[in-house]
């Protein structure tokens, strides 16, 4: 199939004012003529594809005998495309933006931290509702506070084993979107919500049958008097169950679509719900723990909606749900598998230390819980630097334009954003239980508790931003199976020392020390990972990673 050849002239581009053309502004082409490729093609091979572009929509007119043939095929051609993003949707072929390997490293730090601000607020919502419950709860009884810790555990903290999902739904549509393949879209996302929903009955069955035994198992014999105030939040908010993660498909797939204003949105009315329900219902109607948790579970409910209704506003039926293909399943457990062990080991290593703590009196239980969900509401900030580097570095390592030093740049201006961020949530992050700590709680007893572990909180919290952004890149590069390793291996280190510090009678500062070594153990081994010669950054051979595979997924 021969192509024609594409018509260039000397004039500039018409039309520059239309809408259209200002809505595409980022986008260069290049001085060479484009290579058409047809998007089905699986052939290493470049198979040219016929093409014709009305110039009175993209070119200004050229007065040539060639502009003239030019425009009696225009005329012979009514249904080819009008614009852009006619051409793109209509072809599949991917018009080439300046790329990131042209960027300057300052230029890199301005794209991650447009990227990242928007961002940011998709993952402060849940962290958030919890601190808001525990300040809200904090003002009244501290065993309802205590209560909070091993609630949340089973509210919050088993709610991240299911983060899996949101990585193979960004990674999934993203993929098919980049093919201009909104049926694989649709089907992705009726196939996707209909596992969240599944997932999410049976969490609430879960913590239906099965909730005040966990609770139990929690607490310990030594804080019985807590279970009947951790068991009435746990119910109320296990209604949500299956909204949770629906919201989150929903979610990852307005990321996959590089929409993050749509969630952010939803989460800012869920969180004003939520903070507005606490102070109703807890302060004024005097409902305590169990009207905390009737706030928080309808702000999810209504996050939920919200993420769904920016989903049919994109063209897309979220409502309608498919049962996966075992083909299909087995898609989303190759995608998502690492990532599940991943996420399994730090919420088993954070509910160790809560089942560690639990075995303590009241008190320090109550000031565990305040500093711990100090500690997730600011760790959630440096996750976008996480979905940073799943954006951009997969285009430096193994895009069409890949360049390896491009890459070791956008690294290094990961780290350094990274290492401000985590500086500054350290310094506030410690600030506010040491100056305010009445924000939380007025017995003295627990903001004394509170005192004692402000050094390794601030250690822990400083580098995690770092962590985040070495492990996003590790993600990006398909390093599956060592993050998988590293990530066990860290739980189980972690676990032993919990144990020594139980045994050596260390209280609450030696838990939070292993909290520590957990954190830094993991910004070590990712970081020798990626120096390595022969790690992503630097090999040159890309089937070591299984990409092939990933790629067809």
């Amino acid at each position: 199939m021969q192509a024609r050849t594409l018509l260039h002239c000397s004039h500039t581009l018409q039309n520059h004012n239309h809408p259209r053309f200002l809505s595409r502004s980022l986008i260069s082409f290049k001085k060479r003529p484009l290579s058409l490729v047809s998007p089905n093609s699986h052939s290493s091979l470049l198979h040219p594809i016929p093409l014709v572009i009305k110039p009175s929509r993209l070119l200004a007119p050229c007065n040539s005998p060639a502009h003239e043939s030019a425009n009696n095929s225009v005329t012979e051609n009514e249904s080819s495309t009008d614009s852009i993003s006619e051409f793109i949707e209509e072809t599949g072929i991917e018009v080439n933006r300046e790329g990131l390997e042209n960027q300057s490293m300052w230029e890199q730090m301005k794209e991650i931290v447009m990227f990242t601000g928007p961002a940011t607020g998709l993952w402060i919502c849940g962290p958030l509702m919890s601190l808001i419950d525990t300040a809200v709860i904090g003002q009244g009884s501290s065993i309802e506070l205590a209560a909070l810790g091993p609630g949340t555990v089973l509210c919050d903290g088993m709610s991240y084993i299911f983060m899996f999902l949101s990585i193979a739904t960004s990674n999934m549509v993203a993929t098919s979107l980049a093919k201009q393949d909104k049926n694989e879209v649709q089907h992705q996302l009726s196939m996707l919500l209909f596992i969240g929903l599944t997932c999410g009955s049976l969490m609430f069955l879960f913590t239906k049958f099965f909730g005040p035994s966990a609770l139990k198992a929690f607490a310990g014999s030594n804080n019985l008097d807590i279970i009947p105030a951790a068991n009435t939040y746990v119910q109320i908010r296990g209604l949500a169950w299956p909204a949770i993660l629906i919201g989150w498909v929903a979610q990852s797939a307005s990321l996959g679509m590089k929409d993050s204003w749509g969630p952010l949105k939803a989460l800012a009315v869920a969180s004003a719900v939520n903070g507005i329900g606490d102070i109703v219902l807890c302060r004024f109607l005097g409902h305590g723990i169990a009207g905390a948790a009737w706030a928080t579970m309808a702000s999810q409910i209504v996050a939920a909606f919200m993420m769904i209704d920016s989903l049919n506003k994109k063209g897309y039926n979220a409502y309608a749900i498919s049962v996966p293909s075992t083909d299909d399943l087995m898609i989303v457990f190759r995608l998502a598998a690492p990532a599940f062990i991943m996420m399994i080991s730090k919420v088993a290593f954070f509910s160790l230390i809560v089942y560690f703590v639990t075995s303590m009196d009241t008190l320090t239980l109550a000031a565990h819980q305040v500093m711990i969900q100090a500690f997730f509401m600011c760790t959630v900030w440096g996750e976008p630097l996480s979905q940073a580097a799943q954006s951009f570095m997969p285009e430096l390592m193994y895009g069409v334009n890949r360049s390896l030093e491009k890459a070791r740049t956008m690294l290094k201006s990961l780290a350094i954003i990274g290492t401000i961020l985590g500086l500054a949530l350290g310094i506030i992050g410690t600030s506010v239980p040491w100056f305010f700590p009445s924000i939380f709680t007025h017995d003295q007893k627990i903001i004394q508790e509170m005192h004692k572990v402000l050094i390794p909180y601030f250690l822990a919290l400083a580098v995690t931003p770092c962590i985040l952004s070495l492990e996003g890149t590790l993600l990006a590069g398909r390093d599956l199976k060592f993050i998988s390793l590293a990530m066990s291996g860290c739980f189980f280190t972690g676990a032993l020392l919990l144990l020594l510090v139980s045994s050596r009678g260390y209280g609450l500062p030696g838990y939070w020390f292993a909290l520590v070594g957990f954190q830094w153990g993991r910004f070590f081994l990712a970081l020798q990972r990626l120096l390595s010669p022969d790690g992503i950054l630097f090999s040159e051979d890309l089937s070591q990673h299984e990409l092939k595979e990933l790629k067809a997924a």
